[in-house]
Order: structure tokens, then C-alpha cells, then sequence
């Protein structure tokens, strides 16, 4: 009786009619902490050559802690809703902050390289993943009816954004610096995100009395499910692992990690090192995709509510493949423009792959578990990320180049795009869409 008092009382008031509506602070706090967090992420690359020097580790014992990040980063996605809805999105969000603070700013007592897988890989990789997919998902949901496809946009394009701030920033730290000013720079920042979350970010908009944006006059929240956020995680892994277009779905994406946050993300400014590039020409390049990221994404979308969503994939995956096997032979030891052709491509081709992926999900288990199945989607694109952010590290080890890390990879991408093909035989591009 209670709560039903208090969404009765749910309105529109004439002062915050004419103010921006609360929704729209939510998604900038939102797109600052995921801006941020993608720094985080996007550390350890800047940090194989700095601390191969300072310590004498080999490139796979560093990059083991790159493997640990990415692996739960996706693994810890599928439930980080459980714990928001049990114990609110500031708590859960400010929590992982603190992780990610506490554990970078550590490493610079670090003596041992499982220190460095410990602290940068489990810490961080668990308090990075506690926030990423799930928190953007979340504040839109929650904060918009109208509008929802843009913020959901802008808040995936928050890690591009991040990631081009902050790799030529981290590079130039730790070459003029040393790797210790990478860590407490990370560490640093997410300990001040802390009180910006803790002030700003409003759990719901039933908690100041008012309706999402976009919502109409007769709007009322929904009712809460009797089954948790956990259970309807685990319910949804359990019927999408009968199905063969899920695990196709999986496979792909786990190549879609593979190649991108794994291969390139983590190894392509040591591969350029490996070629007499400075680095932070090379973390420069790596900023670069970030920017063709955020166009080729949006057009991507607009691409796929339009063409047929395996065809899509087909041309970013095949095209994708070819591109990997000419860059062991495009990296020079300045910035050439066929490496710079490849940035281009690649930044256009980071994510487009990810519109088309989760108009697909919708047809494995329908439109309302459609989040969840991607959710599970992500999982092997973050598995990927993991397998060839330590295997690229061994094969450099043992052949002293990446050039069959790249290889491997492009192959890996041309299968990736005749398997697509394969996905919903039978069904066209409208039945697809509903």
C-alpha cells in the first residue's frame, strides 16, 4: 500500500519541466565513470615494454595479467546486475572504483609477477568489469523510454572516448615518468570518481518523484520480477547453450575479442616498439581507432536496421581478416600511411560487428531476454580477448615477433565470416527484426 502511494505521487513538476531532466546527469556521470574505466583498461597495454625493462619479466608473464583482466572483465558482466539490483548501482559502481583504485595503486610495491596478475588482473579486471556493459545498460533503462537508443550509443562510444584520452596520455606518463606514474595516475583517478558517483548519480527516477524522460502521463514502474537478476542470468545460459545459433553467435564474438581487445588493443604497441616505433606514436595510432570507433558504431547501427544483419557481418569480419594478414607487413618504425590506412579501417571495424550481433541475440530466446543472451555473447568475446592476450605474448616469446599471432588471427576471422551465414538458415533480414 505504501509503495503504491509513492509512485501515485510520481509527476512532471512545472520547475523541472524547464530544467534538464535528471536522466540526461545520470548518462554524463554514466559516460564520465565509463570514460574513465576504459583507461583503466587500456593501461596494461602501455605497460608491457616499461616494465619488461624495469623488472626483466618476459612479455608472456605481463601479458598473463592482460589475459586475467579481459577473462573477467566479460565473466563478471552477466552478474554485475545481480549485485546492482540487490545492492543499488552507487553502491556496486563505487565499491568497483575503490577496487580498481586500491589495486592499481599497489602495484607499485609489486616484486613478483603474480603480484601483477593479482592486483592489474583479478582487481582491476573484476572492478572494470563490475561497471562496464552492465552500468550503461542499467542508467538507460532506467532513466529513459525516449531517446534510449541514443544514450546506449554514446555511452558504448564512452570507451573509444576514454581510450583516446587516455593511451597517449598513460605512454607519455610512462615514458617520461616512469611505469609507477601510470599506476597511481590509474588509481588516483578512480579514487576521485568515488564522491562524483556518490553525489551525482541518482539510483532511480521514482526516488525524486518523477517519470524517465520520454515516459507518457499514465507511466508506472514496473513491477519487480520475482526472479533475481543471478537466477535469470543462469535461467538464460541454461536454454541458450541448446541452441546452435547462440554458439555461433559466441564463437564469432569470441573471434570479434580475439582480434581486437586482445590482439590489437593489448600487443599492437609492442609490435610497433618491435619495429624501432616510438611508443607514444604508437599509443597515438592505437587512440586513433577510438575515433573511427565512434563513427564506424553509429553507422554500423544505422546499417543494420537496414541490411541484413549476417551480410554485415560477413563483409566486418572478412574485411577484418584480410587487414591482419597485410600488418606484419605495414609496421615501420615511423608513422607510415598504410599503417595509418589500417587504423583507419580498424577503428571503423572495432564494434561495428556489435549492432548486428545484438539484433541477432533477439532471435535466440526473443526480445526480452535479448540484453541477457548478449550478456552471455559477451562472455566469449572477452574469452577471445583473453586467449590472444597471452598466446599473441607466448608466440612473441617464442618467435620473437607477432607476425603468427596476426595470422592466426585473420584466419580465425575469415572462418568467423562464413560462419555467420550459417546463423537462422532459413529466416530473412525482417523476420530477424520482428
Amino acid at each position: 500500500m505504501k509503495s503504491a502511494n509513492i509512485y501515485s505521487n510520481i509527476s512532471r513538476p512545472k520547475s523541472l519541466n524547464k530544467k534538464i531532466h535528471p536522466g540526461w546527469i545520470a548518462a554524463a556521470v554514466t559516460f564520465a565513470t565509463l570514460m574513465a574505466t576504459a583507461g583503466f583498461r587500456s593501461a596494461p597495454s602501455v605497460l608491457i615494454v616499461p616494465l619488461e625493462d624495469a623488472f626483466g619479466w618476459s612479455r608472456s608473464q605481463i601479458s598473463l595479467a592482460v589475459s586475467i583482466n579481459v577473462m573477467l572483465f566479460g565473466l563478471v558482466a552477466p552478474f554485475a546486475a545481480a549485485l546492482m539490483e540487490r545492492f543499488t548501482v552507487r553502491k556496486v559502481v563505487m565499491s568497483a572504483l575503490s577496487v580498481v583504485a586500491l589495486s592499481a595503486s599497489s602495484t607499485i610495491f609489486m616484486t613478483q609477477p603474480w603480484h601483477l596478475w593479482l592486483l592489474w588482473g583479478v582487481g582491476v579486471g573484476t572492478g572494470a568489469g563490475s561497471m562496464a556493459l552492465v552500468f550503461a545498460a542499467t542508467v538507460a533503462n532506467r532513466w529513459f523510454i525516449k531517446s534510449k537508443g541514443i544514450v546506449v550509443g554514446a555511452l558504448t562510444a564512452a570507451t573509444a572516448t576514454g581510450q583516446l584520452i587516455f593511451l597517449p596520455l598513460l605512454s607519455h606518463f610512462a615514458i617520461t615518468y616512469g611505469w609507477k606514474s601510470v599506476s597511481l595516475t590509474v588509481g588516483g583517478a578512480s579514487a576521485l570518481v568515488v564522491p562524483f558517483i556518490y553525489l551525482f548519480l541518482k539510483e532511480k527516477p521514482e526516488a525524486l518523484g518523477i517519470a524517465p524522460f520520454g515516459a507518457a502521463d499514465d507511466w508506472k514502474p514496473e513491477p519487480k520480477s520475482d526472479m533475481s537478476a543471478a537466477r535469470i542470468a543462469i535461467d538464460t545460459a541454461r536454454r541458450v547453450s541448446r541452441s546452435r545459433d547462440f554458439w555461433i553467435l559466441f564463437g564469432t564474438f569470441f573471434v570479434c575479442g580475439l582480434s581486437t581487445n586482445g590482439l590489437i588493443g593489448t600487443h599492437f604497441i609492442p609490435a610497433a616498439h618491435d619495429h624501432g616505433m616510438n611508443e607514444t606514436v604508437a599509443a597515438s595510432l592505437l587512440a586513433m581507432v577510438g575515433v573511427f570507433d565512434v563513427i564506424g558504431t553509429i553507422f554500423s547501427g544505422w546499417l543494420t536496421d537496414r541490411i541484413d544483419p549476417r551480410k554485415l557481418l560477413f563483409f566486418y569480419y572478412g574485411l577484418r581478416g584480410l587487414s591482419l594478414f597485410l600488418l606484419p607487413s605495414i609496421l615501420f618504425s615511423t608513422m607510415h600511411p598504410s599503417t595509418l590506412v589500417f587504423i583507419i579501417f580498424y577503428g571503423l571495424d572495432w564494434v561495428a560487428t556489435v549492432p548486428p550481433t545484438i539484433m541477432l541475440c533477439r532471435h535466440v530466446l526473443g526480445t526480452q531476454r535479448a540484453t541477457v543472451v548478449y550478456g552471455w555473447v559477451f562472455v566469449g568475446h572477452q574469452v577471445g580477448a583473453s586467449v590472444a592476450a597471452l598466446g599473441a605474448a607466448v608466440l612473441r616469446v617464442k618467435l620473437g615477433d607477432y607476425a603468427l599471432a596476426f595470422y592466426i588471427s585473420a584466419t580465425m576471422c575469415l572462418v568467423a565470416a562464413l560462419a555467420v551465414l550459417r546463423i537462422a538458415r532459413g529466416l530473412s533480414a525482417a523476420q530477424l527484426r520482428g
